[in-house]
């Protein structure tokens, strides 16, 4: 029992670190897109996103040598994923076209909490009850960063980039989930190289009838695309192979102080004070989901060891 918690928590642990590492490179990638997002469509956008990465998923793939183990996939899965993919990189193109980083992020913020949600049915994961209330409580932070006010909360909904938002968080999180799920039978180097071909594919298939040649300046962005896709894509896929969803999902919410700081260097913006106070909750909710479940863990650990 003991060497079952530790091989847990030690698993907890390790997603924990691939996420906060996946969370910086979609950062990067994310102010990438924003800034391509005023030149090109967005399925173009979400195809180069694809196309610039693969070359790199080919290579990592040849490294470990892991060609056999993409010839025994699930490709349903692997297919619901890709379209997901697709769908939810358009729409937050989209939404970071309309939106600051911050904003959009915190809209995405709904992610987490959905795919707790979905971690229970789908998963079949028991989520402690102190889970809910920190990650319901970091929701309520997220309204609150969002708009402090009905009119604003009307005006940040009900816009094409706020809902734009919403509804990649959607995609992300089924897909998300849908990734657990293929970690159970498939390689993680397989479903990294699944997902770029398919954006890569379906994206750029999609996107050729009003495809936009791509200006020779615009180069250097499109390798900090690949380098932060590719590296994202790698670390959150390991992020949800080792841990518990529920565990795993709330230290996205890092994701918020990232856009902040992109904002503010790149585009000279700085969030109002009620999302300062939104970040405030969310930012303390994460800390007491920390907490608590490390509570749970040395409890556990000493009732083996008295």
């Amino acid at each position: 029992m003991s060497r079952h918690l530790n091989h847990h928590r030690s698993g907890n642990l390790r997603s924990i670190i691939a996420m906060l590492l996946a969370v910086a490179c979609f950062a990067l990638m994310d102010a990438v897109l924003k800034t391509l997002s005023t030149r090109y469509p967005v399925l173009q956008i979400a195809a180069l996103r694809g196309m610039t990465a693969l070359p790199l998923v080919l290579l990592y793939v040849t490294w470990r040598r892991a060609w056999p183990s993409l010839l025994r996939i699930r490709w349903p899965l692997h297919l619901l994923r890709g379209g997901l993919g697709i769908v939810m990189l358009s729409l937050f193109t989209l939404s970071v076209r309309h939106l600051p980083l911050s904003a959009s992020y915190t809209l995405f913020f709904v992610a987490p909490l959905l795919i707790t949600v979905l971690s229970v049915p789908v998963l079949g994961e028991r989520v402690p009850r102190a889970h809910w209330w920190a990650i319901g409580v970091g929701f309520v932070g997220v309204l609150i960063a969002l708009r402090p006010d009905s009119q604003a909360l009307s005006s940040g909904l009900v816009t094409i980039g706020g809902l734009a938002a919403l509804g990649a968080a959607l995609c992300y999180a089924v897909a998300a989930v849908s990734g657990r799920l293929l970690s159970r039978t498939d390689s993680s180097e397989s479903m990294v190289f699944s997902m770029m071909l398919l954006v890569a594919l379906g994206a750029g298939a999609l996107a050729a009838p009003g495809w936009v040649g791509v200006a020779p300046t615009d180069a250097w962005l499109l390798l900090a695309l690949a380098v932060t896709g590719f590296g994202g894509q790698l670390a959150i896929t390991e992020a949800f192979r080792h841990g518990q969803a529920s565990a795993v999902a709330p230290f996205e919410y890092s994701a918020l102080a990232w856009g902040v700081g992109l904002d503010w260097l790149i585009w000279q913006s700085l969030p109002a004070s009620h999302t300062w106070l939104g970040a405030s909750i969310i930012i303390g909710s994460g800390l007491y989901l920390i907490r608590h479940e490390r509570r749970i863990t040395q409890a556990h650990a000493n009732a083996q060891h008295p």
